[in-house]
């Protein structure tokens, strides 16, 4: 067995970035934008630094459908334990069913939503059309 030990010295002076990258990260693109602006109005090379690193680290460039991905990639891997497996691919059949379910409910709202308001507009008209213009 091994073990893995680490200096705390040199931890700790990169443990701060670390943390900040990841609650930046875990904020999204606009987080990242918004304190590379913020660094720009104070001191400029603040700005500039950020603008830097997110270019050279590709934050600027990437998108949240490859994180999409890769979660499903997860999801479908085996870990070896059948009954595990099934019971996750059970759960995750139940789940897509019950969105499917949920996302038709939806859709049913939006569309007596926009009869109701279509029919609120038609006898608008109606009424709008039934009163003399005195002209």
């Amino acid at each position: 067995m091994t073990t893995v030990t680490t200096d705390p010295t040199y931890g700790s002076r990169s443990n701060w970035f670390a943390r900040t990258e990841s609650w930046m990260d875990a904020r999204g693109k606009g987080a990242w934008i918004a304190a590379m602006v913020l660094g720009f109005i104070f001191f400029w090379p603040v700005g500039l630094a950020l603008l830097a690193y997110m270019i050279w680290s590709k934050r600027m460039f990437t998108s949240k459908s490859c994180a999409r991905k890769s979660s499903r990639v997860m999801m479908t891997r085996s870990t070896g334990n059948s009954a595990f497996d099934a019971y996750k691919a059970d759960t995750l059949r139940r789940l897509e069913e019950e969105q499917g379910n949920f996302e038709a409910f939806l859709e049913r709202l939006r569309e007596a939503k926009d009869k109701a308001e279509f029919d609120q507009f038609m006898n608008d008209r109606a009424k709008q059309d039934d009163t003399p213009t005195s002209a």
